[in-house]
């Protein structure tokens, strides 16, 4: 049974994506800080619950030390945004927030599994990127910065690891509807975090970006799909959303 490393799991897309690969036939690690979520979810899926928080370098090896010497498909899903003011105004320890987890620990984990994807002689990584990583906006310094960050690091790795038994692809969302991701932008603030979807036909869901992760890493594995971007029909760009209302 291959075995697959879900970071962020205990909630979102990481969520969906840990029940996708299982349903796929995957033994699942699921992979997030929060314990009693991702305890609830291995539970359901037949899953390995590592609570983890991918910037704790000992945490980091406790996860590598769990997943063990082979692995299959690791899919660095971890991350998230803070804040939407200007980069002028932009508050730094946000920034770091922003950095940290959706680079240096998208980072860290790659480094301590890429043993156990060679051993596997046909390992995948797929890093949960954004159309955030591909253009700019305002309010959005933090986050895109951050991104292009994680875009630049999946590239380079796919030269570096050329030769070797590892596919790399980003994954690139546009807007998805999720139960936190608009909430921890703006700091737990409903309201705000519900207007981002405001009058929004059908944003896309956890569940399509998970799709689309599974699709990429049931495809033969001499084919590499380097970049998929995914937006909602509304979306015609980062700047151009179709809203009922408008």
């Amino acid at each position: 049974m291959p075995t697959a490393v879900v970071t962020g799991a205990s909630s979102g897309i990481g969520e969906a994506t840990a029940r996708v690969l299982a349903a796929d036939g995957h033994t699942v690690f699921a992979v997030a800080r929060r314990a009693d979520r991702i305890s609830r979810l291995a539970d359901e899926i037949g899953g390995v619950a590592v609570p983890c928080d991918i910037t704790d370098a000992e945490d980091v090896a406790r996860l590598a030390d769990r997943v063990g010497d082979r692995l299959d498909l690791l899919v660095n899903n971890a991350g998230g945004a803070k804040g939407l003011d200007p980069v002028v105004e932009g508050d730094l320890d946000d920034w770091r927030w922003m950095y940290e987890t959706n680079v240096l620990g998208t980072v860290a984990v790659t480094q301590a599994l890429t043993p156990a994807l060679l051993a596997s002689g046909a390992g995948t990584i797929i890093n949960v990127g954004s159309t955030a990583g591909r253009v700019t906006y305002e309010g959005g310094g933090g986050y895109t910065a951050a991104k292009h960050a994680l875009a630049a690091v999946t590239e380079t790795l796919r030269l570096e690891l050329n030769g070797l038994p590892i596919r790399v692809t980003e994954i690139a969302p546009g807007m998805v509807k999720t139960e936190e991701f608009s909430l921890t932008r703006f700091d737990g603030d409903a309201e705000r975090a519900e207007a981002v979807y405001a009058g929004v036909d059908e944003p896309l869901v956890a569940e399509d970006i998970a799709r689309a992760i599974a699709w990429v890493a049931a495809q033969p594995h001499h084919v590499n799909v380097d970049l998929m971007v995914v937006k909602p029909l509304a979306q015609a760009a980062q700047w151009k959303v179709h809203r009922r209302d408008r």
